[in-house]
């Protein structure tokens, strides 16, 4: 089970309000007003459009009202230890559970349930196509699930602004621009690219250009 740090500055972890929407605002409102006994909540679509973001604003949200979320994803060996101090169950990247992860999943899901803890989950497909036993599947799909769509083109360069806003740099339409061209264009890729060229410019003591932008990718190539 992984702990979400409440971490300081710039590596705070995702919080809804650092979540742009796009035509997924129906998804953040659900969350936002998640109360105990709630059905389950599922969210499902392509990498980097936002699901573990929003799980992790899910658990941050909870550890900031005085409750404490038990969070497991495919990267957690089973068994899974549980505990009475949970007030939330977070499962992340459940199209990657193992035998052993399945069980220990649904065997948590049905202690949440008894308890009345919200449960919100994640994958890559919907509930249907889930490559899991029965039982799981089938309680993944039975509450809200949720299709998160990718940003569009402009909502992708206000998040990228909005986050270097956020850490007091000046981010350039060019810069944005050669970002665009030059890596994958989901988001969870473009906001690394980001942090990374952040970094850089500190050590290198200059702002974040194109040129600067070439330079870390040059001097990467090169080590």
């Amino acid at each position: 089970m992984k702990q979400i740090p409440l971490a300081l500055g710039h590596d705070e972890p995702p919080r809804f309000e650092h979540f742009v929407p796009g035509a997924n605002a129906s998804v953040l409102a659900h969350l936002l007003t998640l109360e105990h006994a709630a059905p389950p909540v599922y969210l499902w679509g392509p990498p980097g459009s936002g699901k573990t973001h929003l799980l992790q604003a899910t658990a941050v949200r909870a550890a900031e009202r005085g409750g404490r979320a038990g969070w497991f994803d495919a990267t957690e060996p089973a068994p899974w230890a549980t505990s009475d101090a949970w007030s939330l169950i977070v499962f992340d990247d459940c199209d990657r559970f193992d035998a052993g992860q399945q069980q220990a999943a649904f065997r948590a899901f049905v202690e949440a349930t008894a308890r009345g803890l919200p449960i919100v989950a994640a994958g890559s497909v919907p509930p249907v196509d889930l490559p899991l036993r029965d039982d799981l599947r089938s309680r993944l799909g039975w509450g809200h699930v949720f299709a998160l769509r990718p940003l569009t083109e402009p909502e992708v360069r206000a998040a990228l602004r909005q986050e270097a806003d956020r850490r007091g740099v000046f981010l350039s339409d060019e810069v944005i621009a050669f970002l665009l061209t030059r890596f994958e264009r989901d988001l969870k890729h473009l906001m690394a690219q980001l942090v990374r060229l952040d970094a850089f410019a500190l050590a290198s003591k200059r702002a974040l250009t194109v040129p600067l932008l070439k330079q870390m990718l040059a001097d990467e190539g090169g080590a």
